[in-house]
């Protein structure tokens, strides 16, 4: 009976083990190739549990997500001699899910040792095997991450399609302490010589900062000038124009007026001509006799006569010049010459 339990627990372990060994779980982000006697089975599995043959059949997960592979410690030759060392690599890199079988059978499930930690040593000796020191560190050193994930991708497209390179970083190489001591002292004097360039520069900007300044003052005072001149002119042609106003204004009156005194003139001329008619005349020959009559009183009364061509004469000619003169009024003398008997 004792016998029999025993032979009972040692079948229900067993078979535990069995089950145990059967079942696997594969995490998310990779994928299981199975190994049967150490030949690679075409079965692949995703994340999740699985069954398996116990005791006969193996797994491995590769991951197909974007993870990092650090290459270190990676000696590098330069075209001069010199050996320096990169520190760490870092590679970037994911793998498509339907070339995880043909990779991991023709490169094993640790593939990236062969198709990136090795393939990092190789080109970075490639790179720096064909330039200098200064190059390596100074000037071409940032064109090392791209000139290195161009490499990679070329030689894995035709050797390994589906790994993808996605970034390449590396670290600043180690060299000898000499040579680093050189370089610092080279930066000091770099900067040094930054320092003074920017402090010219500094002064320079200052300088056509000052200049700018009083050209902007030297613009704002020409342009004042240029607009009280400008205000000046105005003021002087608004001057003018008026003047000239008043003057044609004063010569328009002066105009009037004369044109009014002609034709006064005229009209009295032309009335003192229409008055000299022989009723008109006599008229004013008795008006002045009568204004130049004398009154005698006594026995004797002298005759008096009166010389008519005379008075006519000189009436006339007095007319004449008060009509040149354009005045209408014409003055008579009479003479009465008394005759005593």
């Amino acid at each position: 009976m004792v016998q029999l339990g025993s032979i009972f627990a040692v079948a229900a372990a067993m078979l535990a083990a069995t089950l145990f060994s059967s079942v696997h779980k594969v995490e998310e982000g990779h994928i299981a190739v199975y190994y049967r006697g150490g030949a690679l089975l075409k079965a692949t599995s995703g994340p999740g549990f699985h069954l398996m043959l116990p005791f006969i059949t193996t797994f491995k997960a590769v991951q197909n997500t974007l993870q990092t592979d650090e290459v270190k410690n990676v000696p590098c030759g330069t075209s001069g001699g010199v050996m320096i060392y990169f520190d760490r690599i870092e590679v970037v890199n994911f793998l498509v899910p339907n070339a995880v079988y043909d990779i991991v059978k023709n490169y094993t499930a640790d593939y990236d040792k062969t198709l990136i930690f090795n393939k990092i040593h190789h080109e970075l000796n490639q790179f720096c095997s064909v330039h200098t020191l200064q190059e390596v560190y100074i000037q071409l050193f940032d064109q090392i991450d791209e000139d290195l994930k161009l490499a990679l991708q070329q030689d894995l497209t035709s050797m390994a399609p589906g790994l993808i390179i996605h970034a390449v970083r590396v670290t600043k190489p180690n060299i000898p302490e000499t040579i680093r001591r050189n370089y610092e002292l080279m930066e000091s004097e770099k900067t040094k010589l930054l320092i003074a360039a920017q402090k010219q520069k500094v002064v320079e900007k200052e300088a056509e900062t000052e200049r700018k300044k009083a050209l902007i003052e030297a613009e704002k005072v020409a342009q004042v000038a240029e607009i009280k001149f400008a205000q000046m002119i105005m003021e002087k042609e608004t001057e003018k124009k008026i003047s000239e106003i008043e003057d044609f204004a004063f010569l328009a009156r002066q105009k009037v007026k004369a044109d009014a005194e002609f034709y006064t003139a005229q009209k009295a001329a032309l009335a003192n001509k229409m008055k000299l008619t022989k009723e008109y005349l006599e008229l004013i020959k008795y008006q002045a006799i009568a204004a130049n009559s004398k009154v005698y009183f006594g026995s004797d009364i002298p005759d008096m006569f009166v010389d008519t061509s005379a008075f006519q004469h000189n009436a006339g000619m007095r007319t004449n010049q008060a009509s040149s003169e354009g005045d209408d009024s014409v003055g008579f003398t009479s003479e009465a010459t008394p005759n005593k008997k």
